[in-house]
C-alpha cells in the first residue's frame, strides 16, 4: 500500500510525480490504460480534486492522453527516458549532487545594491527598491565546475546580510523566508566566462560555459530571484525531448 503524501511540495505536483513512478513501476507501455480515477485515489488516498489536478499536469507534460468515454491512457512520450533534462527546476546545488559532485560552495561576494535596469524588469523592481546581489563558485575538489551570480529583492529577506549562512542551498533559504521558489523562466546560451570575472577570480581554465538565466517564482507567481549560472561545459550536460 502506498504511503500519504506528506512533504513540502503541492499534493497535485506529488501525485503527478506518483503516478508517474506508477507508470514506469509497472511497466505500462505507450497505449496501456491508465488506472480509474477511483482506483488511484483508494491507492494514493488522496481526493479526487487532487488526483484530477494531477493528471491534467501530466496531461500538460504529454505523459498521457484523454479519449473521451474511453479513458486515459499512456502516450509515446513516456517510453522515453530522458537523463537530467533542461526543464527540471532545482537548485544549483541539488542539480550537482544529482552528477555525483559534493561541491564546495564559496562566497566571493556578497552585498546590497540598487539594480541595474535589466535586474530591476526581471524582477519587476521600482527604481527605489533594492536587491541582494549573491556570487558564488563551485567546486569540485579544488576544481570550480559553476560560477553563479543571483539577484534577491532585498525586501524579502529583511535580516543583516552578514547573519546569514549563503554557502548553502538558496531555495532552502528563501523557503525559510516563505518565498521558495516553484519555477522558472530561462534562457540557455553556449558562451565563455565573463573577461572580468575571468580575471578576479583567477577562472583561467574554466573553459566554454553553459549559461542558464532565469528568472525563478513562487508559488503566487512573483519573482523572488534572478539567476545567472555558468555550468562548466566539460562537467555538465542536459537533456531533452522533442515533440
Amino acid at each position: 500500500m502506498d504511503e500519504p503524501l506528506r512533504d513540502s511540495r503541492t499534493l497535485a505536483i506529488q501525485l503527478r510525480d506518483r503516478i508517474a513512478d506508477l507508470i514506469r513501476g509497472e511497466g505500462l507501455k505507450p497505449g496501456d490504460k491508465l488506472p480509474t480515477e477511483a482506483q488511484l485515489t483508494q491507492r494514493f488516498k488522496i481526493s479526487r480534486p487532487a488526483l484530477r489536478e494531477a493528471l491534467k499536469l501530466l496531461e500538460q507534460n504529454g505523459l498521457i492522453y484523454v479519449e473521451h468515454g474511453r479513458g486515459r491512457f499512456v502516450s509515446a512520450i513516456s517510453a522515453v527516458h530522458v537523463d537530467r533534462p533542461i526543464t527540471v527546476f532545482e537548485s544549483v546545488t541539488d542539480m550537482a549532487h544529482h552528477y555525483g559532485y559534493r561541491p564546495l560552495n564559496k562566497v566571493l561576494s556578497i552585498a546590497e545594491e540598487t539594480p541595474d535596469k535589466h535586474v530591476a524588469a526581471q524582477l519587476q523592481l521600482t527604481a527605489t527598491d533594492r536587491v541582494i546581489r549573491i556570487e558564488r563558485l563551485r567546486l569540485q575538489g579544488d576544481e570550480p565546475i559553476l560560477y553563479c551570480l543571483d539577484y534577491v529583492p532585498r525586501s524579502i529577506i529583511p535580516a543583516r546580510l552578514y547573519d546569514i549562512d549563503w554557502s548553502g542551498s538558496l531555495l532552502s533559504l528563501l523557503e525559510e523566508y516563505k518565498n521558495r521558489p516553484r519555477m522558472s523562466a530561462a534562457t540557455v546560451s553556449a558562451v565563455m566566462l565573463p573577461d572580468e570575472v575571468v580575471q578576479r577570480n583567477d577562472l583561467r581554465d574554466f573553459g566554454p560555459a553553459l549559461l542558464i538565466t532565469e528568472t525563478c517564482f513562487n508559488a503566487a507567481g512573483t519573482p523572488v530571484n534572478y539567476a545567472i549560472d555558468y555550468h562548466r561545459g566539460s562537467h555538465f550536460s542536459f537533456s531533452l525531448v522533442r515533440k
